[in-house]
């Protein structure tokens, strides 16, 4: 029979009054959170000052457990009291009636209640080991400020970034133009293609469009750092980056492009709906936003991790893959150098942290505080660890502000310039507001959860066929880039080719086009451009992985050249022809690897190379 039989009072409190022993540190930690819990609609009192005055009740009784007296006299005991009161939190009040309504609970729930009732110190030294002083649920008020601002930080980055290179790569005297593609793919696709491909550069595919697109980008996401609207100021940077990304085609396929889009999608829940929002009065945190975004940065490590070991690549299983990576990335900086010359006991040690960083780290997303700050902490030092060693972007700046969601307010609250101690306590915002980010937030879950379901699933079992259900989900959503799997080095890339183009007014004499940040000349060292990402350079890294027939755009990049079109020979760092195009252009292969430092004292350079042949034969106009 449930406690609530066993015992009454002839003098009921008004309200309900929860008493606990106040000589125990365990319950003094615990009945600080169920006052959060309950939100004022309960009273607390300890035995020592209130068990006198409830002579109905056993004194034997206010030390074996908490006791709940409910106004209309019933008294519960034990985990019947903690389950009964849990019905004073609205998001809670499902778990009070399992207590008596779900076999077995009670038994199993009066079972642990009094398993730790027995061993109050114990509990008590676990709890201070995995949540430290301050149990109460956290607040993320802090954390969500930030994560905002630094959001913000990321777009401006991405906006200015493109912006300078826009011209020449998508631009109408561009590798890429987008007003050549648009229409190419309406007359493929017919009315669909507004759908398959959502851009406001349907409306207009000028260069002055795109400078607009990256200039107001670049407003909005000034405006989200300092704070002002920043739900218009996200939402805004959201559309224009994703017409930015469709428009820029194979140039802005990329994973931090998805990356940034889903998270300024979800962020779109978390970030308050007003002109000037302050912390003074800041309104609610949604924990659904919140869940939102920390399953993106649990789904984008885990995946990451686990593709590594699902590929049937070697080089992760036997802990190699370290000896390829440092030389083998896409721009790899003048660190990755140094790194390439740690011994071997020290790399397949690297690789194995960082594969238990990426996979099991993230399980501790939603764990007790302390392991939550320990899974922040190794997460943001994997990403700072990442960006030292290359050039990739935002993407680590991006990782790190997922990454703030996990660190509370208890951390900040004894700072100069932190936020207030809230308690728990909600800023008074128009209920109707939180409502319908609520509904959105909700639906948003409710509509991607297959889709996480199956990138999670996918990953640990790549061969697996996507069903129908969730092929037709991801056909509708995929355009919008808003729920997205992802797998960084999925196989290691175990060789470096470089392409390097070279021109001739004579097709005797060639000179080489030097290109900014990719290796090149020998004697170069590795530069530093992130987080800035120039995407040529990039995808000159891709195109040496296939041929020129499976990278069409490398073919047109030589016409622009032939050409001596400004916006695309502005994306090198040399151009050999500044005066007259050249007439004949072709693309030697070559095999790059770092030098050693035996090599480098030799030779002062950072890289070696041996020529492979062509990649493209002598190509003219003619």
């Amino acid at each position: 029979m449930p406690a609530e039989s066993q015992l009454r009072v002839s003098n009921p409190p008004v309200r309900p009054l929860l008493i606990w022993d106040g000589a125990c540190d365990f319950c003094r930690r615990w009945i600080e959170r169920w006052r959060v819990f309950s939100d004022g609609r309960m009273d607390y009192a300890t035995s020592q000052d209130e068990a006198g005055r409830f002579a109905d009740i056993p004194a034997d009784e206010f030390n074996r457990a908490v006791i709940l007296i409910l106004p209309d006299g019933r008294v519960l005991t034990g985990a019947a009291a903690v389950y009964r009161s849990m019905a004073y939190r609205s998001s809670k009040q499902w778990l009070a009636g399992t207590y008596d309504q779900v076999p077995g609970v009670a038994v199993i729930s009066d079972f642990v209640y009094r398993f730790i009732a027995r061993h109050r110190r114990a509990a008590s030294l676990v709890t201070r080991i995995l949540w430290g002083k301050d149990v109460r649920p956290p607040t993320y008020f802090w954390a969500r400020r930030w994560f905002l601002r630094l959001l913000g930080l990321v777009f401006l980055v991405a906006f200015l970034s493109l912006w300078i290179q826009v011209d020449g790569l998508i631009g109408a005297g561009g590798i890429l133009p987008v007003g050549r593609f648009l229409p190419a793919v309406h007359d493929r696709l017919g009315p669909g293609a507004f759908f398959f491909l959502p851009t406001l550069c349907w409306f207009n595919a000028s260069n002055a469009f795109l400078h607009f697109l990256c200039g107001g980008g670049v407003l909005l996401s000034l405006l989200l750092i300092i704070g002002v609207a920043p739900g218009i100021s996200l939402l805004g940077s959201f559309v224009f980056y994703l017409s930015l990304v469709i428009a820029g085609q194979t140039f802005l396929s990329f994973q931090w492009d998805i990356l940034l889009l889903e998270t300024g999608f979800l962020a779109l829940f978390l970030a308050p709906w007003r002109i000037w929002p302050r912390p003074s009065d800041a309104p609610p945190v949604s924990s659904l936003a919140l869940f939102l975004l920390k399953f993106l940065l649990f789904k984008l490590m885990f995946m990451s991790g686990v593709v590594k070991l699902t590929s049937h690549d070697d080089s992760w299983w036997n802990l190699t893959a370290l000896d390829y990576h440092y030389w083998s990335q896409p721009l790899p900086t003048v660190l990755a150098w140094w790194a390439d010359q740690h011994p071997e006991w020290f790399k397949k040690f690297s690789v194995g942290l960082c594969l238990f960083i990426e996979i099991a780290v993230p399980l501790f997303l939603w764990a007790p505080r302390r392991l939550r700050l320990l899974a922040a902490g190794l997460l943001i030092f994997l990403q700072l660890a990442i960006a030292v060693t290359g050039n990739y972007c935002f993407f680590n700046l991006l990782a790190i502000a997922l990454c703030l969601l996990l660190i509370d307010d208890a951390c900040w609250r004894r700072r100069p310039g932190a936020l207030p101690d809230t308690g728990g306590a909600r800023a008074v915002v128009p209920q109707h507001a939180i409502r319908v980010s609520g509904y959105a937030a909700m639906f948003v879950l409710v509509v991607t959860a297959p889709l996480n379901a199956w990138h999670l699933f996918s990953a640990l079992k790549p061969e697996a066929e996507e069903p129908r259900p969730i092929a037709w989900l991801q056909e509708y959503l995929e355009p919008l880039r808003i729920v997205n799997g992802y797998g960084l080095f999925r196989v290691m890339t175990k060789d470096r080719r470089e392409i390097v183009i070279e021109g001739s007014a004579d097709g005797i004499d060639w000179l080489p086009y030097e290109f900014k940040w990719k290796p090149g000349e020998l004697d170069r060292a590795p530069g530093w451009c992130a987080p800035h990402q120039p995407r040529l350079d990039w995808q000159m890294w891709f195109a040496a992985l296939g041929s020129p027939q499976h990278n069409p755009w490398f073919v047109r990049l030589m016409g622009c050249l032939l050409e001596n079109k400004p916006d695309v020979t502005r994306l090198f760092a040399h151009n050999p022809f500044p005066e007259t195009p050249p007439l004949y252009l072709r693309a030697s292969f070559y095999r790059y690897r770092f030098t050693t430092f035996a090599e480098r004292r030799t030779t002062g350079a950072w890289w070696k190379r041996e020529e492979l042949g062509e990649y493209l034969p002598p190509v003219s106009l003619q």
